[in-house]
């Protein structure tokens, strides 16, 4: 069983991977700049995706708060979404009240905005307050994935489990077109946590959610995470939406934790 794919306007081949050109620091095309925007296009992209047509990688940053990090006031999170040349693909700011944020902590519910470099709002993801717990298989995590706002793209939806992290990612029918399956220990000292990303039948490999160790004081004060995600290059743009809607799921459920910081802080005497 195979995943679903990208078709090309006009019958194109697709897309290789985005390579860096030569382009002055900040600028579009530039390492550490915006990424430039594609020529080519997928038949039938939702505006604003286009960018995920050239790319096979991603990388997402969550940004340290100064506030977050000092007092354990918990704020809204914010990541940079980069390609594999670090040229800025999106940027994406949570959208909480801060009564929701320090009273639910990692368990909130909460709205997503991922834009794009002219602030535009491109991909919109929501997450309800649900259980993630095994003993309450009929609510478990959901995530609804728009692009562009309004029209769904896809969903997250947590998969029952007694010990390991299952995930399905379907479209926006609620069908299964690829399953997400984690490691039964989301814990490991100085290395990578690695979710990988299956077809349907879960024989099939197709990619990788990776957690990156981010180093010993980032880990150990903050619950600011670095992510990897590898994809096909011709997956359809709207399951590599919705697999990026999985990552930011998997960081609140697992990795979005302030009290075990604060614990580590307490014991380090920094509390």
């Amino acid at each position: 069983m195979s995943y679903p794919k990208s078709e090309m306007a006009g019958g194109g081949q697709p897309m290789a991977p985005v390579q860096a050109q030569p382009a002055a620091a900040g600028m579009p095309g530039a390492p550490g700049g915006w990424m430039a925007a594609p020529t080519q296009v997928p038949a039938n992209c939702p505006k604003g995706l286009e960018y995920l047509a050239q790319v096979d990688q991603l990388l997402i940053k969550q940004k340290v708060e100064a506030l977050e990090a000092f007092t354990g006031y918990e704020t809204n999170n914010k990541y940079e979404i980069l390609n594999s040349m670090g040229q800025r693909v999106y940027h994406a700011v949570e959208d909480t009240c801060c009564c929701t944020r320090n009273c639910c902590g990692s368990s909130r519910p909460f709205d997503m905005k991922i834009l794009n470099n002219q602030n535009q709002e491109v991909i919109h993801l929501s997450r309800p307050l649900r259980s993630s717990s095994c003993w309450c298989p009929c609510c478990l995590q959901k995530v609804t994935v728009e692009a562009p706002p309004g029209k769904v793209a896809g969903y997250v939806t947590q998969a029952w489990s007694l010990c390991k992290p299952r995930m399905r990612i379907e479209n926006a029918d609620e069908e299964t077109v690829l399953r997400i399956k984690g490691p039964c220990c989301q814990l490991n000292i100085c290395g990578d946590i690695e979710f990988d990303v299956y077809a349907p039948d879960e024989e099939t490999y197709v990619g990788r959610v990776t957690k990156q160790w981010s180093g010993l004081g980032k880990e150990l004060f903050t619950d600011a995470d670095n992510f990897g995600i590898s994809f096909p290059l011709d997956l359809d743009v709207n399951v590599k939406a919705t697999l990026l809607g999985a990552v930011f799921l998997l960081d609140f459920m697992f990795f979005e934790n302030n009290t075990k910081k604060d614990d580590k802080m307490s014991k380090s005497g920094y509390r």
